[in-house]
C-alpha cells in the first residue's frame, strides 16, 4: 500500500498536474476520487489536523454549490462547514495530498514536494 494518498478529482486539471507530479517521481498514490468516496468525519478532521488548517479553509468558494448553499451570506461554524464538506465534497479544495510527513493542497501542484 502507498504511503502517499491523493484526494483527486480527475476533471481539475490542478488535480491532475499533481497526479503527473508524483508519478514523475516514481510515487505511485493511493488516489481517492473524493467526489465518487467523500471522506467520513473522522477522516476530515485528520485531514484538517494534518494539514493544520480549518474547514473554512479548504472550501471552494468560487463553486457554484458556495452560493446555492447560501454560504456568501452567512458562514456556518466550523462543525457545521464540516458537515457541509462532507455532505457536498465538491466544496473541498484539490487535490489534497497527505504523507506520513504531512499534508498539504496541490495548488500549486509543487505544495507536495515538501512532502517527499
Amino acid at each position: 500500500m502507498s504511503e502517499v494518498t491523493i484526494y483527486h478529482n480527475p476533471r481539475c486539471s490542478k488535480s491532475r498536474q499533481t497526479l503527473q507530479l508524483l508519478r514523475e517521481r516514481s510515487i505511485e498514490p493511493r488516489i481517492i476520487e473524493y467526489l465518487k468516496t467523500p471522506p467520513d468525519a473522522d477522516t476530515l478532521d485528520a485531514i484538517l489536523e494534518q494539514l493544520q488548517l480549518n474547514a473554512h479553509d479548504i472550501t471552494r468558494k468560487g463553486e457554484a454549490q458556495y452560493a446555492e448553499l447560501g454560504l456568501k451570506q452567512q458562514l456556518p461554524d466550523e462543525s457545521r462547514m464540516r458537515e457541509l464538506l462532507r455532505e457536498h465534497p465538491i466544496l473541498i479544495e484539490r487535490p489534497i495530498v497527505v504523507t506520513k510527513r504531512g499534508a498539504t493542497i496541490g495548488r500549486p501542484p509543487e505544495n507536495v514536494l515538501k512532502l517527499l
